[in-house]
């Protein structure tokens, strides 16, 4: 039987890092992002390297579910999915993965959108994905009867072993140590995409250090943060702590 876990986060909330800690574990399988491809194709959204992530992936909405919701690729026992909500604008979403178990990953918006504006344009706040992180933690709590679990990059940021500890707990899965480090450069499961937005973690061999003090933001991008801020909160509340 696969565990599938389904790790729901806006982008530039360290989901990459996270990613690359699941894949450290020798009995876990991880997939990028699987539905980019067919969120690019429906929206016609400008980001960078749309055109090659189209072309890279499986870009049928069904399609994708139904490769999700099967075995692991390589029939590891554990199969870490990296998803973000947002993407989910075709006729699949999370109601259709109830054979998941479903996590979120949430970062303070501001530190969101300082990160975003400096790798694509930032026109809107839904394309950072906050309120439809929360549409679906609220679904996920109204059906399974309990509170999912959530985790805050300040926090794993903080204390990396002790909250991911509390995270493997709650998703019914072993902690495992090597979630602590991984190798440095590209890995084989990152989408094409990687090679604009992931330079930092690819730099990386483990969690950076904790955040600083949070980003000054000109007024328009201060604007999209605070528009993002309530329903931040309304999951922070929520958040693993240790």
């Amino acid at each position: 039987m696969t565990i599938r876990i389904a790790m729901w986060s806006g982008p530039r909330n360290i989901s990459t890092a996270m990613m690359r800690s699941f894949s450290s574990r020798a009995d876990c399988a991880v997939s990028d992002e699987p539905f980019y491809g067919a969120f690019l194709k429906a929206t016609g959204e400008r980001h960078p390297m749309a055109e090659e992530t189209i072309a890279s992936m499986d870009c049928d909405w069904r399609s994708v579910l139904a490769a999700q919701s099967g075995n692991s690729p390589g029939g590891e026992p554990i199969w870490y999915q990296k998803h973000m909500p947002h993407h989910m604008v075709g006729p699949v979403g999370i109601a259709d993965m109830a054979d998941h178990r479903h996590a979120f990953l949430i970062r303070s918006p501001e530190r969101v959108v300082a990160s975003y504006r400096a790798k694509n344009e930032l026109r809107r706040p839904e394309m950072l994905g906050f309120a439809q992180l929360r549409r679906y933690f609220e679904y996920e709590a109204e059906r399974t009867g309990t509170i999912p679990p959530v985790v805050d990059s300040d926090d794993i940021l903080a204390d990396p072993p002790g909250v991911l500890e509390k995270l493997c707990l709650a998703l019914g899965i072993d902690w495992d140590p090597a979630m602590l480090r991984w190798k440095t450069g590209p890995h084989p499961e990152d989408g094409v995409w990687g090679a604009h937005w992931y330079d930092r973690v690819n730099d990386s061999t483990g969690f950076g250090h904790p955040p600083g003090p949070v980003p000054m933001l000109d007024e328009s991008h201060r604007e999209v943060a605070d528009a993002c801020r309530a329903d931040y909160e309304a999951l922070q509340g929520h958040a693993i702590t240790t």
